[in-house]
């Protein structure tokens, strides 16, 4: 029996690796783009990264949409990939891809006619309005661009192949760092157009991405990702795409706007904190590319093993992914306190900016390791089984109910100091970790949601 056990381990962190690996990496590079965006800005000044930081918000609820709506179709099409049912995939991939495309153009439309709006939405400084204005007019094409790669990407992650999503990026947004130079200084006979080369570099690198999204689409031949996928219909399969879709997507949304109604209440708090934030959270973001892409990645192994009716094997494996993110979690954060004496290269900021910078470092530090736990719980074990609806329902009471009417209360009632506001913000993920403790330990996740479909 032991024996057993050590290989059906074995085989889980094969599996896990085999897909968390090129996430991973994935990740790294998306935050490394991050990075350099806000090492390059700072050549031009705070106000850029400032203004770019306030106006990626956009993106982030687009990111955490499409994010939403991914997390849907992998759901599904992880256990059917595990009961071998091509066609129900590709069913699938049509109701995601027509959804997305549709978000996606509103997104673009939004930002190109109207993006001074958006940017008071976040702050009601005049300069930091006017700059990122015009960076959002010029990534406004990178929205669309996005939304629909991001479905075909997640139809590839649920058949494990997770690889050629790494090529696809790595290469996409390594050429998004080359172009963030070539328009930010102006090399090679470019014009210098400081926080509009940013957001024209990155409209560009998501149009290419799109591009080899859709060649790989045409040449692998099992499932079929085509763009003829939005013609298919089948009325059950719909049916339980937006059933399980909805409450990720209300998740992944509530979360991002209650997050960024962090950036707003931030925002309203000065540049300083702003710019502050803004560079930690480039660091925050290399610090978890490994535990959230095994929180990510775990859904889809689990999801195969459920898909094929293997439940006592997806629970052990739940517990093992369990605790190996959580000490992938601790290692980031003890990373991240780590990386304390190099910040003050990352972007020259003020004296005042600096002393926000290192608070705010071991306040993410900590929260890191509570959002880890809570995140491999919810967005991959949970999620794994069908279970999206209770991390909705906890996003939508903890975030919208106790953190952010706090976090107005302590900002613009009782005018505490920013780090006290900025750290009674980031304590919602300890205000529901027991909660979803409790729902872990019920075991509801453990749920097979295919269906008998015509497989031809």
């Amino acid at each position: 029996m032991s024996q057993s056990l050590n290989s059906e381990a074995k085989s889980f962190y094969k599996s896990l690796f085999h897909v968390v690996g090129p996430i991973a990496i994935q990740n790294l590079i998306s935050a490394a783009v991050s990075s350099a965006d806000v090492i390059m800005l700072g050549f031009v000044g705070q106000t850029s990264i400032a203004s770019v930081s306030l106006a990626s918000n956009v993106m982030f609820i687009l990111i955490m949409i499409a994010t939403g709506l991914s997390s849907g179709f992998v759901m599904l099409a992880a256990q059917y990939w595990g009961k071998r049912d091509f066609e129900a995939i590709r069913v699938l991939h049509g109701v995601a891809l027509r959804i997305c495309a549709v978000i996606g153009m509103i997104f673009t439309l939004a930002a190109f006619f109207a993006p001074a709006n958006l940017m008071r939405i976040f702050t009601k400084d005049t300069p930091l309005i006017e700059t990122g204005a015009v960076y959002l007019r010029a990534i406004s094409l990178s929205y669309f661009c996005f939304a629909v790669s991001q479905v075909f990407q997640a139809g590839f992650k649920s058949i494990e192949r997770v690889k050629i999503v790494t090529v696809i990026t790595v290469t996409a947004l390594s050429l998004n760092i080359i172009l963030n130079a070539v328009f930010i200084f102006g090399l090679f006979g470019a014009p210098k157009l400081g926080a509009a080369g940013v957001g024209l570099a990155t409209s560009i690198s998501r149009l290419i991405e799109l591009v080899f999204c859709v060649i790989y689409a045409y040449m692998q031949k099992d499932v079929k990702f085509r763009f003829s996928n939005l013609l298919r219909f089948r009325k059950i399969l719909s049916a339980d795409f937006i059933r399980f879709s909805l409450p990720a997507l209300g998740n992944e949304f509530v979360w991002a706007t209650a997050f960024s109604m962090y950036s707003v209440i931030l925002g309203h708090l000065g540049e300083d904190i702003v710019a502050a934030n803004s560079v930690v959270n480039v660091v925050r973001n290399l610090c978890t590319v490994l535990s959230f892409g095994m929180a990510y990645g775990g859904a889809v192994v689990l999801g195969k093993s459920m898909g094929a009716g293997q439940m006592d094997i997806a629970e052990r494996n739940a517990k093992r992914l369990l605790k190996s993110t959580t000490l992938a979690g601790l290692a980031g954060s003890l990373v991240m306190v780590c990386l304390r004496p190099v910040m003050p290269y990352v972007a020259p900021l003020s004296a005042t900016a600096s002393f926000y910078r290192n608070a705010l470092l071991y306040i993410n530090a900590f929260s890191i390791f509570g959002a880890t736990v809570n995140t491999v719980l919810i967005c991959g074990i949970f999620r794994a089984g069908g279970d999206a609806k209770f991390g909705f329902v906890m996003d939508f009471i903890f975030m919208w109910f106790v953190s952010v009417p706090l976090g107005l209360v302590a900002a613009f009632v009782l005018k505490l100091p920013p780090l006290l506001v900025y750290l009674i913000l980031y304590l919602d993920e300890f205000e529901k970790m027991p909660v979803v403790f409790i729902r872990y330990f019920k075991k509801k996740y453990l749920r097979n949601i295919t269906r008998e479909t015509d497989n031809p």
